[in-house]
């Protein structure tokens, strides 16, 4: 499976690392290829490592401005010319969507993804993988949403919330059939 991951390219504690390292090493073992920002810093590069190291393979998607921060030594290595044709790279290369820890730029990416998803344009399974409790405000909101009638779609049909890595993969594999 080729499973994009939205993240953060910032360093952060191992509160943060640990589970994303975690993460990377069962996406590499599983033999699944990750398709992510290609930044080779913070927390893209905790998660590239750890999927390199496993036997996993890696699909980056850079964007311009962003070119001079990419991995070396990868599968593949896409450089996009702005952020909206990044995200438009990212799910078109991927059969999945993992949002882990990150700022503003994974949480356009991940509502990007489940707008697609709430209007029947695309069907991957996307996971919030919700490490140390840091989206428990976003599930929040996401039921209210549910519960008041903004979406037209159950949430669980929309994205599935997983507190530990392990949970998160095994979501992904359950649902495109992959023992």
């Amino acid at each position: 499976m080729n499973i994009c991951v939205f993240l953060s390219a910032a360093d952060l504690d191992d509160r943060y690392t640990r589970p994303a390292r975690e993460f990377a090493k069962l996406l590499g073992k599983g033999g699944h290829t990750l398709v992510w920002g290609g930044s080779d810093v913070g927390l893209m590069k905790v998660v590239a490592d750890g999927v390199q190291e496993a036997g996993g393979r890696l699909v980056g998607v850079s964007v311009q401005f962003l070119a001079a921060k990419a991995r070396e030594g990868v599968d593949e290595m896409v450089i996009a010319g702005d952020l909206a044709e990044r995200k438009k790279l990212l799910l078109e290369k991927s059969d999945a969507v993992v949002v882990m820890v990150g700022g503003t730029g994974t949480l356009d990416e991940a509502t990007e993804i489940l707008e697609l998803k709430k209007h029947g344009h695309t069907d991957k399974p996307v996971v919030l993988l919700n490490t140390a409790g840091f989206y428990d405000g976003l599930k929040e909101q996401f039921r209210r949403m549910e519960d008041e009638g903004f979406l037209p779609r159950p949430l669980t049909d929309l994205v599935f919330f997983a507190e530990e890595p392990v949970g998160a993969l095994a979501y992904l594999e359950e649902s495109q059939g992959v023992a």
